[in-house]
């Protein structure tokens, strides 16, 4: 379906930058004006922010927008064991970053808003790497209002990041979903905790979960049911009576043996665990997409932003499945 599509080794493929040293992800057009929007389905975004750190120092996480899109130009959207490729049904373009000032979250978010706006109004699939996981309260709450409230959100994380907040500060990454359980165009029961594990949640986010009347499936019930049971039955609650779905990923959904660019979370999901899930969402229809949380700085190789971007073109091909299939 597009022309010059993304394709590994080629050496004479052109790779457009979005500014020096940055390509667009896989190399795909450079989104500069609204006719390049409008004659792409899928349109990739940035948010470089990182807000208030709630454990130790700055972690970087604001440079994950340009490791991701370095990473990206290695790879094309064919993937020989489902024999399809991405971009043979649906044509792309990379909008770059929306425009952020670390620690003003009222300035960031504003932008992240009126970028994000612009994507749904010409209703193209959103693509966006973040960043903190704190962007993902400005963008599902724009996802739910251009959807008139009939979303399913699937929140695949370590963490439920959804405290009230953190010391004073409402809007820290740990804090994403309960802004989102507050929203007007949320209805909390549609939304799953998909992967929860660890110490390092706090007693609280659960009973806010059950409060407010999400679901949570943890990451051991993964592990002892099933990757393809748990994710369909997520699926089931997030589509019913709902017209779209929107998928948010934390890198630290990955056990830390599959994510160096993360906490030091084990009992993780593996890549491949991951990879086959967001395919199945993507054949059930996705309609939205985020991965949050890399922290470069910690990983001089890039696995982790390598991992983003084959994660992301899993989703990507389940979609282009569903649609081969009409």
């Amino acid at each position: 379906m597009m022309k010059d599509k993304p394709i590994c080794y080629v050496p004479e493929r052109k790779i457009p930058e979005l500014y020096s040293g940055t390509p667009t992800f896989l190399g795909l057009p450079k989104i500069s004006d609204e006719n390049i929007l409008k004659n792409s389905d899928i349109v990739i975004m940035g948010v470089p922010w990182e807000g208030v750190c709630t454990y130790g120092p700055y972690s970087m996480c604001e440079m994950a927008t340009k490791t991701i899109r370095q990473a990206s130009v290695r790879y094309g959207g064919f993937l020989p064991e489902f024999d399809i490729d991405v971009f043979d049904h649906f044509t792309g373009g990379d909008f770059g970053d929306s425009v952020v000032q670390n620690g003003n979250y009222d300035l960031s978010f504003e932008n992240l808003r009126k970028k994000y706006a612009q994507i749904l109004e010409a209703k193209k699939f959103p693509v966006v790497f973040g960043g903190d996981h704190s962007i993902s309260y400005p963008l599902i709450s724009e996802f739910a209002k251009a959807h008139k409230g009939r979303v399913g959100v699937i929140h695949f994380d370590a963490h439920m990041d959804n405290m009230d907040s953190f010391g004073e500060e409402k809007y820290a990454r740990c804090s994403p979903f309960h802004r989102l359980y507050e929203d007007e165009n949320i209805d909390p029961s549609k939304m799953v905790h998909f992967g929860i594990r660890g110490p390092r949640n706090n007693p609280s986010g659960l009973k806010e979960a059950k409060k407010y009347g999400a679901t949570v499936i943890t990451g051991m019930e993964i592990k002892m049911k099933g990757y393809i049971e748990s994710i369909r039955k997520a699926i089931e609650i997030a589509k019913n009576d709902t017209d779209a779905v929107y998928i948010t990923i934390c890198s630290d959904i990955l056990d830390i043996a599959n994510n160096p660019a993360g906490p030091p979370d084990p009992c993780g999901l593996t890549t491949f665990e991951l990879a086959m899930m967001l395919y199945e969402c993507g054949k059930a229809g996705v309609d939205g997409f985020d991965y949050v949380e890399i922290y470069p700085g910690k990983d001089p190789h890039g696995t982790s932003s390598h991992t983003a971007v084959w994660m992301t073109i899993y989703l990507l091909a389940g979609m282009a499945e569903r649609k081969s299939k009409g």
